[in-house]
């Protein structure tokens, strides 16, 4: 088995195309007020309607993110010199001249991959829908397009349709399907926005002649059209489209093209980065856990496993199952979705190391996905760390997580997720509702637990040991 991610004046557009990494990184929610050329789904639709649409989506809590595209080829490294940076923006860093970047496509040959093997990768560990990247920054469509020659199918000996390979085995093994797009950055079409890096042009962000021309013709005769494909070629195919750094490009006048489109899919999801003050579906914080979610809105954090998304072969800095797992059960606590990545390389095999970490993060759900999936929040007010004086690598205040516990809730029950084992005892100080029964949800025969009232709290006995030695999950039975 293999497993191995000229409408408008040139001016004007110069002025529009400028963007920073640091506006690309990070999307916070967007607060402007709805009024928008054309009206999305999120503008016009009843709360009851959002929660049907939703619902599946809520229920889930595990999805897998897959970056994969020809720079899994230089793999971090062009010409002798390693990108310091993740795989995926490899062209940019280095500032590869298209002619140059485009020369990996006929070396494009992933006959490792197998589309069965990835669904089943993901069903394993647990998660329920897959996002990968149809086309990321550097504009090579990994699906059979027929807008641009520069795809899978006709500019490689691969000659396979990878997203059509993976739709059919998501019907049939069960699971959901997204498609990652980025519409505004292309750095081998004419007119796609760049982000400025070190000598690129400070307005377009180009550094390659090639790469010059009208953003809005990009959008009218490459980006747009390549997304109606996505949306009209997958059959039930995609459920979510994922849209990556608008920066000041996706005006609203231009968003709103690609709304029209959107439009046409009622069941569709979408995040928040498609720009033009669009706010989508769901908040996109990225390699974080927010302190406290979003409450009120639906959000997704999407991390890498180790410090890359696109494959990278000299990044081994993976985190540990016991981190990943810690994350998801603190990301389910606040209500959110946690998106984590896989980066196979140019022979499309996930590596072992990923691979080996999502069957021992299965195996954990096995027992105790019942403590994740269609569960809502916790109902405890009580902190999960404390803010420092430091800031991270974007400039957030640097929130210093604790591992005790984190609770997720069930329409009867409380779950709570232990990470240190109590002396004999968990307490609680304050009880949202009342507890009527416990056990541990690893224990077969959900031999129930002494419960003791301590004052407005709840003391519960447990085992000398720890069922599980990231997380035991303690099952509060509770009054409807």
């Amino acid at each position: 088995m293999n497993f191995k991610h000229r409408s408008i004046a040139t001016a004007l557009l110069m002025a529009s195309t400028s963007f920073t990494f640091a506006q690309l990184a990070s999307t916070p929610p967007d607060t402007t007020p709805t009024n928008h050329p054309i009206p999305a789904i999120q503008d016009t639709e009843t709360p009851a309607q959002r929660d049907a649409r939703m619902e599946w989506w809520r229920e889930a809590r595990f999805g897998m993110f897959i970056h994969w595209g020809l720079y899994s080829i230089p793999a971090g490294e062009w010409h002798g010199q390693r990108t310091t940076h993740i795989g995926e923006w490899i062209m940019n860093d280095l500032s590869i001249p298209v002619a140059d970047y485009k020369a990996f496509a006929p070396q494009f040959n992933p006959t490792g991959f197998s589309a069965h093997d990835i669904v089943a990768l993901a069903k394993a560990a647990g998660m329920k829908y897959i996002v990968i990247t149809a086309k990321h920054h550097d504009g090579f469509a990994m699906f059979d397009s027929k807008v641009d020659p520069f795809n899978i199918v006709a500019a490689t000996p691969f000659k396979r349709d990878p997203l059509k390979e993976l739709a059919e085995e998501c019907r049939k093994q069960g699971v959901k399907l997204g498609f990652y797009y980025s519409q505004s950055q292309d750095w081998t079409a004419p007119g796609g926005a760049a982000a400025v890096r070190g000598t690129h042009d400070k307005d377009t962000g180009h550094w390659d002649k090639a790469q010059d021309g009208s953003f809005d013709d990009y959008l009218k005769n490459k980006s747009i059209p390549q997304i109606k494909e996505l949306l009209e070629n997958y059959k039930q195919y995609p459920v979510v489209v994922w849209f990556d750094t608008p920066g000041k490009t996706m005006t609203p006048e231009r968003a709103a093209e690609v709304v029209k489109l959107l439009n046409k899919y009622p069941n569709l999801i979408w995040n928040n980065r498609l720009g033009g003050t669009y706010k989508g579906d769901t908040e996109t914080p990225e390699q974080y856990i927010p302190a406290q979610g979003f409450p009120g809105r639906d959000w997704e954090s999407c991390m890498t496993m180790n410090d890359t998304w696109g494959f990278k072969s000299f990044d081994t800095n993976f985190k540990s199952t016991e981190t990943l797992l810690r994350n998801l059960i603190d990301i389910a606590s606040k209500g959110g979705n946690y998106l984590l990545n896989i980066g196979p390389d140019s022979h499309g095999i996930v590596p072992a190391p990923e691979v080996e970490r999502l069957q021992q993060m299965g195996q954990w759900l096995n027992v105790n996905g019942e403590a994740i999936y269609n569960t809502s929040a916790t109902l405890f007010d009580v902190p999960t760390g404390t803010f420092s004086d430091e800031k991270d690598s974007r400039g957030r205040q640097k929130f210093i997580p604790t591992w005790n516990w984190r609770s997720t809730t069930g329409p009867n029950e409380i779950y709570i997720s232990i990470f240190q084992w109590p002396n004999g005892t968990f307490h609680l100080d304050k009880l949202p509702r009342k507890v009527t029964s416990a056990y541990l949800l690893a224990d077969k025969a959900h031999k129930p637990l002494k419960l003791t009232p301590n004052g407005e709290g709840l003391d519960i006995q447990l085992p000398a040991k720890a069922l599980d030695p990231i997380a035991t999950v303690l099952v509060l039975n509770t009054a409807s």
